[in-house]
Formats: C-alpha cells, structure tokens, sequence
C-alpha cells in the first residue's frame, strides 16, 4: 500500500488509531498553524507598536540631547550675559549724570562761542527719561563757516565727559546774500546757518530708574482709597 493510499484510509475521527508517523505529522502541522495564528494575531501587532516606540525612542533621544545640549551652554550665556550687563553699566557711567548736566550744556555752548560761532538760538528742551539714560534735546540755531563747525565738534568730542549727540531735523544753508563766490559756488568762508534739534544724553542713577519701575500691586488701589 503507498503512502497516498493509506493517508486516505485515516480516520480523523479516531486520531490514536494512526501510525505513529502520522501522528508527529500531524501534531507537526498543527504546531505551525497554531504559531502562524499567534504571529499574526499578536506579534504582528506588537511589532507595529514597536515600530511606533522606537520611532519615539529616537525622537525623545534627540530632544533629549538637543535639551542637554543648551543646557550645557546656558551657565556661560549667563556669564556672557552679566558681562554684558556690567559693560552697559560703565559705559552709562561714562555719560554726564544728572548734576553734570547743567554745566555740560553751558559747555556746549561756550565751545560753539570760542570757535566763533554765534548762537542765534540755544534752547535746552524737557529731558525725555528712558530706560537707562535720559535724552536732553535742545533747538538751536548757529551761524558759521564750515571751519568752524569742524572746530566745533573736534571741541565738543574734547570735554572731559563723555558727550554723545545726535542731530535731529538739522538744516545746514548759506546765511545771507553774500555767500557765494563769483561762479555761484559757497567759499570755504561762507557763513553758514545751521538749524534744528541736537539730543544728547546723561545716565539715571539708581533712584531715578527706581521711580520709572512699575509700582507694586496694591499701590493703585492705596491711593485710590486715600482719595
């Protein structure tokens, strides 16, 4: 009898009466089905979910190192951060302060005078308090020639403290009739007139940025009970 013929006369009925060869073949085939079930219905699945926490895995890692990263610069950013701050500091301290301002407009204008400028208009403004410093505006209006404009500025950068100017809506023209030479062009000199609004700046002590604070919470409310 051939194996084909006698795995048609087995009983599936009555599986202990098969040869014992047949038996391991079929226990054999069983076993691979049952574990291509559980494959697919669990290790599948799981291999997927693996797959997501893996890519997860990698994500948090390289937060992780992004995050480890700055963290290991920030005590030196915070050093070059007060550095910074302490650079600020003396540079603020290298302007006029508030009991030098005065004299410094009164030099100002006394070096416009040796120069030989005349001071049509010298008008010191309300000063404007910022965060740090406190700007000085002052309209003006001078006339003289472009020497001694020159000589001016080279005397305003030459007084003992540091004076920091800016011009705002300045004019520079010729002054009168007579200032243009013969081919219609300004001489060396020409008197000029110059008009508009210089700023310069001194720093606020501790006191003076104190008061520019936000007052604390309640404070409002105080006051408006008190009225």
């Amino acid at each position: 009898m051939s194996k084909k013929a006698s795995m048609k006369n087995l009983d599936f009925n009555n599986i202990g009466s098969w040869p014992r060869q047949a038996q391991i073949v079929f226990c054999a085939v069983v076993g691979l089905v049952i574990v291509g079930l559980a494959w697919y219905l669990f290790v599948s699945d799981k291999r997927t979910e693996l797959e997501s926490l893996e890519g997860k895995e990698t994500e948090l890692r390289q937060t992780f190192e992004t995050k480890q990263g700055r963290a290991a610069n920030l005590e030196p950013l915070k050093q070059q951060l007060t550095q910074m701050e302490q650079q600020l500091q003396q540079m603020l301290r290298q302007l006029p302060s508030k009991t030098e301002m005065p004299d410094l407009i009164v030099d100002i204008s006394q070096t416009a005078l040796a120069t030989g400028i005349s001071n049509e208009l010298f008008q010191p403004g309300a000063e404007v308090p910022k965060e740090f410093y406190a700007e000085k505006p002052i309209a003006l209006r001078m006339v003289g020639t472009y020497h001694q404009f020159g000589a001016f500025v080279s005397g305003v950068a030459s007084l003992p403290r540091v004076v920091i100017m800016t011009m705002h809506d300045i004019s520079l023209k010729p002054k009168g009739n007579n200032s243009k030479d013969a081919m219609g062009g300004i001489t060396p000199n020409s008197p000029l007139e110059l008009a508009g609004t210089v700023k310069t700046y001194r720093y606020l002590d501790e006191e003076e940025m104190a008061a520019q604070s936000p007052p604390a919470d309640g404070s409002d409310g105080a006051k408006k009970e008190g009225n």
